[in-house]
């Protein structure tokens, strides 16, 4: 699987089609508000290559989807989806030490469901200590994710997680020999 465009017509057949429904619309209900986002979690490991069921909606989303008062509350800008039709949407910030992952939001044309970038993906991932998670990097890189230009994002924004991918690079391979 080269560096290209996830492709989340991948998740057809493994994914419940409501959940697919809620992504769908979340992402039109964000288009429409004008919040930049990108769907992340499962169902972008799906899109980057390996396909597998989940029951919510992970999203990169911009700073614009949050109102911040001067007292330091946060709460979401009216009509931001958190759930839809009883699949819930988990929404992802960029704030904070993480504002290098601006680059991965989009605002993406009516009827786009935009996906985060793999290196993105695999940052969220590894950043994060469930074996869940490093069991999809392991199998995206069995399916052919381009580690190199992974390699190179985590250099740049995250170099304390080269370690754990060379990990998850070690499992796959570990694997890919077994009989």
């Amino acid at each position: 699987m080269p560096d290209t465009t996830p492709d989340l017509r991948l998740l057809e057949d493994v994914v419940a089609p409501r959940v697919l429904a809620a992504m769908r619309s979340a992402s039109r209900a964000l288009t429409s508000l004008g919040v930049r986002h990108a769907v992340a979690g499962g169902l972008a490991v799906g899109a980057h290559g390996y396909p597998r069921n989940t029951q919510v909606v992970d999203l990169l989303v911009g700073d614009e989807a949050f109102e911040r008062d001067a007292g330091g509350l946060v709460t979401l800008q009216p009509g931001v989806p958190i759930q839809v039709d009883g699949v819930a949407v988990d929404l992802l910030s960029t704030s904070g030490s993480e504002a290098f992952l601006e680059h991965s939001l989009v605002r993406p044309a009516e009827g786009e469901v935009p996906v985060i970038p793999a290196g993105t993906l695999v940052y969220l991932k590894l950043k994060l200590p469930r074996l869940k998670d490093r069991a999809d990097v392991v199998e995206l890189i069995k399916a052919g994710l381009a580690v190199e230009s992974v390699r190179q994002y985590l250099e740049r924004y995250a170099p304390s997680l080269v370690a754990n991918l060379d990990e998850c690079i070690a499992q796959a391979r570990a694997e890919e020999s077994l009989p």
